[in-house]
């Protein structure tokens, strides 16, 4: 149904792959980006560069669809388009920094506010995950043959993973390993990486307690996560919706196989009310 869409994404992302193991490879500087209330994160040229590769061959390929960038000024024009690319052109900027291979490109297509297409790609280890809505999730380790995903059917949590941020853990991480009473932890960078490890019955579960991640964080994660069986959403279980003019994921993010979503929602309930976690509905909340 989208197969030119995800041909041309998935090559996009490669492209861009190569451009940013150039600058992996021969160095590059770091500068400091300034967000809400005054929190810093790193970019590079790589994630500039990587983002033009994506933002121009999109625009050319797709001109009548809306595109969101991390790393491109938002002009809100998107929001009168009903197909809107949302791309991370380079997810796990601190990995990239410190060099061990944690970070990915990732681009997504939403319609109507929902995620439909998902191209996740770790230029390092030349893994590529992809998925269209209604289509199944596909694997493609070191350019072989594509091989569907399929997430866990576990349920008991004391026998499943929890994928953890490797740069961002929260020490609120401790509590759901306690009070799940879960098996282990696997770190990772990139929410994209961590998705492909539930994805790949690696792990079963991935909470990120932030308010801070964005739409570019989730939207290529949740599709491919989605048709591997899994669901994505926030911390609450609702679903997050595409193209908004806020484009914060201010409720968090839960990752799962799906089969124990409902269950997880259910124990974060009291960790949450614990830490004064209360749902924001919409921006104008805050």
């Amino acid at each position: 149904m989208l197969k030119k869409e995800l041909e041309i994404a998935i090559a996009l992302a490669r492209k861009a792959g190569d451009a940013i193991l150039d600058f992996y490879e021969n160095g590059f500087e770091v500068e400091e980006k300034i967000l809400a209330d005054n929190f810093s994160e790193p970019v590079t040229i790589a994630d500039r560069t990587a983002s033009r590769v994506i933002v121009e061959g999109l625009a050319d390929a797709f001109p009548d669809d809306g595109i969101l960038s991390e790393e491109e000024f938002d002009n809100k024009e998107r929001l009168s388009k009903t197909r809107v690319w949302i791309i991370d052109p380079l997810d796990g900027t601190f990995g990239f920094v410190r060099k061990n291979g944690d970070f990915a490109v990732q681009i997504g297509l939403t319609e109507n506010g929902e995620s439909i297409l998902g191209v996740v790609f770790l230029p390092v280890e030349n893994v590529l995950y992809f998925a269209v809505q209604n289509e199944g999730a596909f694997m493609v380790e070191s350019n072989e043959t594509a091989k569907p995903l399929e997430v866990s059917a576990e349920t008991d949590f004391t026998r499943m993973i929890l994928a953890v941020s490797r740069n961002h853990r929260s020490p609120k991480t401790n509590r759901v390993l306690e009070d799940f009473n879960l098996k282990a932890e696997i770190q990772r960078g990139s929410v994209g990486i961590k998705v492909g490890l539930i994805a790949q019955k690696i792990c079963d579960l991935y909470i990120h307690f932030s308010p801070r991640t964005k739409q570019w964080d989730t939207c290529a994660p949740e599709t491919i996560l989605r048709e591997a069986g899994g669901r994505l959403t926030d911390l609450f279980g609702e679903k997050i919706v595409y193209n908004t003019a806020d484009v914060q994921n201010y409720n968090g993010v839960l990752a799962s196989n799906g089969a124990a979503h409902d269950s997880a929602v259910a124990n974060l309930k009291p960790l949450l009310n614990e830490f004064g976690r209360l749902r924001v509905k919409s921006a104008k909340s805050l």
